[in-house]
């Protein structure tokens, strides 16, 4: 468990010529009177609470939370329900404000963003697995997929992620015909199909079968290893962690620990 976190030096490089502006951050973090130094930390939460009026009382979902994740990690948030888990991806993926504290996404502070400036943070970096599928019922699987090619214009072929998760055989079939694996099968193909550079994940596989939870998580695994995407995923099964790059341990709203994993095994590994 780290003990303290700061900016440990910060530098910005405007190139007028060629019209792009780059932020370097590199971050501290003591472990014990450790030190670890991470450069470009894709994710940064530094000090974060979100404090909720609870009639009349106040409630920290979130307290003092401070962690980093790099680029194209495969990250897992574990803890027991009440922990804070939700409320950290929601504040993550720009669907809370916090109360305190900064999030640095890519270096950019996006605390300081207003709604308008958070929904297109969302629209164009995020995507989002969450734990109700939120499938439109009048849509077949495919149509449910291939709306995202409206938002994205570089979204992935709805058909072939459709595929890849094991659906190939049910692309032109309505929620109500498929089975509640297979809808969040569904939900985290449109995910996937957003081709999004994070992409956070709240229980992804809390209704699917065994076999069929190793497939998605192995998709995501290899989303993360080939791509380079963020892949941040929260659940309560700390077996997950052994494939995991980073995990941090979530505990009454805290981080109680933050482990880097320098030999994580293949989801297909794992002794689940």
């Amino acid at each position: 468990m780290y003990e303290d976190m700061k900016i440990y030096s910060y530098s910005s490089i405007d190139y007028e010529r060629c019209g792009c502006y780059i932020e370097i951050y590199e971050i501290e973090f003591t472990f014990n009177n450790s030190r670890e130094v991470g450069s470009l930390a894709t994710i940064v939460f530094d000090q974060v609470s979100k404090v909720y009026d609870a009639g009349g009382k106040k409630l920290a979902a979130a307290n003092e939370v401070s962690f980093a994740i790099d680029q194209g990690e495969f990250a897992v948030i574990l803890g027991p329900s009440g922990a804070g888990k939700s409320t950290i991806l929601n504040l993550l993926g720009g669907m809370d404000y916090a109360s305190s504290g900064r999030i640095l996404i890519g270096g950019r502070n996006i605390t300081n963003y207003d709604d308008e400036q958070l929904a297109d943070y969302r629209a164009q970096y995020i995507g989002f697995v969450f734990q109700f599928y939120n499938l439109i019922p009048t849509l077949t699987a495919l149509e449910n997929v291939a709306l995202i090619k409206d938002v994205v214009p570089n979204a992935l072929d709805a058909a072939q992620v459709l595929q890849s998760v094991g659906l190939g055989e049910h692309l032109h079939k309505f929620p109500s015909q498929l089975s509640g694996g297979e809808q969040q099968r569904v939900s985290i193909a449109r995910a996937i199909a957003k081709n999004p550079a994070l992409l956070l994940c709240d229980e992804p596989t809390g209704a699917l079968d065994s076999a069929t939870g190793v497939v998605i998580l192995g998709l995501l695994q290899q989303m993360s290893r080939e791509q380079g995407k963020t892949i941040v995923v929260v659940t309560h099964n700390a077996a997950l962690a052994q494939a995991a790059d980073r995990v941090i341990q979530l505990k009454d709203g805290r981080v109680i620990a933050v482990t880097p994993n320098q030999t994580p095994l293949a989801v297909n590994e794992v002794s689940w």
